[in-house]
């Protein structure tokens, strides 16, 4: 049986979309990596000591950690919602991925409070990403006769 036979159309933009967000991933490790080179915070330090008075390599640190507790997920989410609404959902992820690079460019300069920008871009489409796995489950429930307890 052929994928496209199981799978909506244009659900390959969605797979293209969560294959850009490994990418994103490695950027922010890369980032990482460099960062720990640049101030000289060795293995298996996760921090800079906080008497080293170097915030920034902290701040790098973190943006990459947030990325990925939020990976998983950001991942359901796009996979999910994307089997009933592939060119959004693919769309939503996009704009939620640039969301992150910018996040992680304004946190990267070992100022905090320059992520924010970032969270303004993705807090809109991981929304969207909620609403349209949501809908999904809502219609296979329904679509499949669920029998809602204490119903009349």
């Amino acid at each position: 049986m052929s994928l496209s036979k199981v799978l909506p159309e244009d659900y390959g933009l969605v797979v293209m979309t969560g294959a850009g967000s490994i990418f994103v991933n490695m950027w922010h490790a890369m980032n990482v990596a460099n960062a720990r080179k640049k101030f000289e915070v060795p293995y298996p330090l996760t921090y800079s000591p906080v008497n080293n008075g170097e915030n920034q390599f902290n701040c790098i640190q973190r943006s990459h950690q947030n990325f990925l507790e939020n990976y998983p997920p950001f991942l359901m989410l796009l996979f999910l919602g994307g089997l009933q609404y592939p060119k959004i959902s693919a769309g939503m992820g996009t704009v939620y991925l640039v969301g992150r690079i910018v996040y992680a460019l304004g946190y990267n300069t070992g100022d905090p409070t320059k992520r924010v920008a970032g969270e303004r871009i993705y807090g809109f489409p991981l929304l969207i990403l909620i609403g349209n796995t949501l809908s999904l489950g809502y219609h296979l429930i329904h679509e499949q006769g669920f029998n809602w307890p204490f119903k009349n």
